[in-house]
C-alpha cells in the first residue's frame, strides 16, 4: 500500500502570473500542477486568485486540473486597474492547515518577501519547505533568499512548463 503524502502547495496566483509574464513566456497550468505533484508529491495545491466573472472558464479549467481555488475579492485602484492582493489569505490558510491538517512538507510559489516570515515559521516547526519563484533570480526577494530555504526558479523549468498552443 502506497503512503498518501500530506504535502501542500500555496500559490500566489497574481505573483505566479506576473512573474512568468515578466519573463516573456506563458505557463501551462496543467503541466505545472502535474510537475508539482510529481516532483514534490503535492496533494493539495491552493491557488489564491482574484475573482472576476469574465474569467469563469479559467477557474473551471484550473479546478478540473486539481487546483483548490481560494478567491479574493477584486478592488480597483484609481486608474481602474484590478487588485486582488491575497498575501494575508495565503498565510491564513497556511496557518489553518498547520494547526488542523499538519502538512508534512510545503511548497510556496511566490517571489514576494512578505512571505519570508511564513517560511521561517515552517522552518521553526521543522516542516520542509521549498520555494518556487516565478520571478527570475534577480527579482526574487532577498528576504526569501535569506531564509535559506531551497528556491527553484520557474525560468529554469520553462522547457517543461511552457504553454504550447494546440495545433
Amino acid at each position: 500500500m502506497q503512503k498518501e503524502f500530506k504535502n501542500y502547495a500555496y500559490i500566489d496566483g497574481a505573483n505566479l502570473h506576473k512573474g512568468v509574464e515578466s519573463s516573456m513566456w506563458k505557463l501551462d497550468y496543467r503541466r505545472f500542477r502535474s510537475w508539482i505533484r510529481q516532483k514534490f508529491s503535492v496533494t493539495e495545491a491552493y491557488l489564491f486568485i482574484g475573482l472576476m466573472s469574465k474569467h469563469a472558464d479559467l477557474y473551471t479549467s484550473l479546478q478540473s486540473t486539481g487546483y483548490k481555488l481560494v478567491f479574493k475579492e477584486i478592488v480597483y485602484d484609481g486608474s481602474g486597474k484590478a487588485k486582488g492582493n491575497c498575501d494575508a489569505d495565503l498565510v491564513l490558510q497556511a496557518m489553518k492547515d498547520y494547526y488542523e491538517a499538519c502538512p508534512e512538507a510545503v511548497l510556496l510559489v511566490a517571489s514576494d518577501g512578505d512571505y519570508a516570515s511564513l517560511v521561517r515559521f515552517w522552518q521553526e516547526k521543522k516542516i520542509p519547505c521549498v520555494i518556487v519563484s516565478p520571478a527570475p533570480i534577480a527579482k526574487c526577494s532577498i528576504l526569501l533568499k535569506r531564509t535559506g530555504a531551497p528556491i527553484i526558479y520557474l525560468e529554469d523549468m520553462k522547457h517543461k512548463l511552457l504553454f504550447r498552443s494546440p495545433k
